[in-house]
């Protein structure tokens, strides 16, 4: 997947219509970056936020099971979206360098 989302350009941390991809060709200084920039930090910061709601509440006797349940459901839904960040991120690394190993 990382290969692919290089090959297409940035990946976006949103989906288009039928849930496919979205990919941006730019340099990355452009507004749509900074747009897909801040969506990336808004969803990595609720993502932050909702481990803290989960931590509560699984330590917490009174929870339902339909309140466990709405809770998984968003979990995988920012884990979905965490993992967008970071095949995004991760694709736009520069590929490393392959150096001999030092001669001894």
């Amino acid at each position: 997947m990382i290969g692919q989302a290089r090959d297409l350009g940035r990946l976006l941390p949103w989906e288009g219509r039928d849930g496919r991809p979205c990919y941006l060709s730019s340099d990355g200084t452009g507004y749509l970056s900074r747009v897909a920039d801040n969506i990336e930090s808004v969803q990595l910061g609720m993502a932050t936020e909702l481990l803290g709601h989960a931590d509560d509440m699984i330590t917490d006797l009174k929870v339902t099971d339909t309140q466990l349940r709405y809770l998984s459901a968003r979990l995988a839904e920012s884990l979905r979206e965490v993992h967008r960040v970071a095949v995004s991120r991760g694709a736009r690394l520069p590929a490393p360098l392959l150096e001999a190993p030092p001669e001894e």
